[in-house]
């Protein structure tokens, strides 16, 4: 077929008379290069074709009656334009496309391909989560080529000196998603959300200014078994999840990614795989946690046998883990002011004090998975003193549920 030089050869009456009797398989010339083809399930939709080097090449311009014929006319003229001007036409509508890829189209693209590499759970439920909260209101549907400084400095600047920690993830994550459309051709130039020789000379103070390292409030673990008396009324997931926490002196991150391949009932205990969120290691060996009958009591609630997979404390959505503000919020709610990883810190301290039976440092630290810079004590530590630590985890259980601090 070769492009008829005669223009708008098809009326609107023949257009429909077409579509009224398609007779399929076939193509009908306009002229100018513009085709309406009708395919072998009888769908209408217009072609241009066009020679360029030598070559003859068609290109879609959409479906019929989705692109009306006057609309395709212009469409076809556009492209004859490009075809005068040495550019194929096909090849600028992809550019183009490109180009107007939005921020939240290539972010979730990224998150999409980037998720199967990231064995937390809960981090890939925060980056889409912290993105939505942040980023997509400000900068979701803007083309990533409009994307500038002053934007990204619109999202960060109302939680910079309140949520700083957050506020630098949600930087980070915009750089990653800007670097992620630079490769696809959409972005181009110096990263907008990237700190050093950009952001850094911004009126956003240092992170290391606005957050200095805090410690987290802990409640006396004199008040831990009042606390736990309370605690056990609450019929409720995150209730169970953070009492377990206390009972095992676990951080947040470890306990929502449990699954159920991680707790072996028989042995009571929970094999904590080295690659979990909030586990901070640095031989890269799994960290086994004994379980207190307590502990066990809130696995069997929930026991799931159908699906070793499956979160241990799950979300609302299927598949997902709790939510990594559920323990907060019901702490807020019972003792406004404390952290859930303070616990950690009422756990050490009961530990340090017990005088019967007496437990040595390098146990306590041990069961917190504690990083150990003294030499002496981490050569002493190098076995992992399971039942010495299985006997003060069983102590502690009966602690917490002790009837002290009445």
């Amino acid at each position: 077929m070769t492009a008829h030089r005669q223009l708008n050869r098809l009326s609107p009456a023949r257009v429909r008379a077409l579509v009224k009797k398609p007779t399929p398989h076939r193509r009908y010339s306009d002229g100018g290069g513009l085709w309406l083809q009708i395919s072998k399930s009888g769908t209408f939709s217009w072609l241009f074709q066009y020679t360029l080097g030598g070559r003859s090449r068609w290109h879609g311009l959409g479906p019929f009656p989705d692109v009306t014929l006057a609309e395709a006319r212009i469409l076809a003229g556009d492209k004859r334009k490009l075809v005068r001007d040495g550019i194929d036409p096909k090849a600028q509508t992809k550019a183009d496309r490109v180009k107007g890829l939005t921020f939240k189209e290539v972010a979730e693209d990224y998150i999409k391909g980037q998720s199967a590499g990231w064995k937390n759970a809960a981090h890939s439920a925060q980056w889409p989560s912290t993105l939505k909260t942040y980023a997509y209101p400000v900068i979701g549907d803007l083309p990533v080529s409009t994307i500038d400084t002053d934007l990204v400095l619109k999202i960060l600047r109302p939680i910079w000196n309140t949520k700083t920690e957050t506020a630098d993830r949600v930087r980070q994550r915009i750089e990653r998603v800007l670097e992620a459309a630079r490769v696809r051709g959409a972005f181009n130039g110096a990263n907008p959300a990237r700190w050093k020789d950009n952001l850094k000379n911004s009126d956003l103070a240092p992170r290391s200014k606005v957050a200095p390292v805090q410690h987290h409030k802990a409640i006396p673990f004199k008040e831990i078994p009042a606390f736990m008396r309370k605690l056990r009324q609450r019929n409720s997931t995150s209730a169970r999840a953070l009492e377990f926490t206390i009972l095992t002196a676990t951080r947040t991150g470890a306990v929502l990614g449990a699954t159920w391949a991680e707790m072996d009932f028989k042995a009571r205990l929970w094999t904590i795989p080295p690659d979990r969120a909030g586990v901070k290691i640095s031989d890269n060996r799994p960290r086994v946690v004994p379980l207190s009958g307590r502990a066990l009591e809130i696995l069997k609630m929930f026991r799931n046998e159908s699906d070793a997979r499956s979160f241990v404390f799950a979300g609302k959505t299927p598949m997902m883990p709790m939510s990594n503000m559920a323990m907060l919020q019901l702490l807020r709610d019972m003792k406004p002011g404390f952290t859930v990883h303070g616990f950690r810190s009422s756990f050490k301290d009961w530990a340090s004090e017990s005088t019967d039976p007496v437990y040595e440092n390098a146990i306590s630290e041990i069961a917190l998975f504690h990083v150990v810079k003294d030499k002496t004590e981490a050569a002493y530590r190098r076995g992992d003193l399971l039942e010495r630590r299985r006997n003060m985890m069983a102590h502690w259980d009966r602690y917490c549920g002790s009837k002290r601090g009445a």
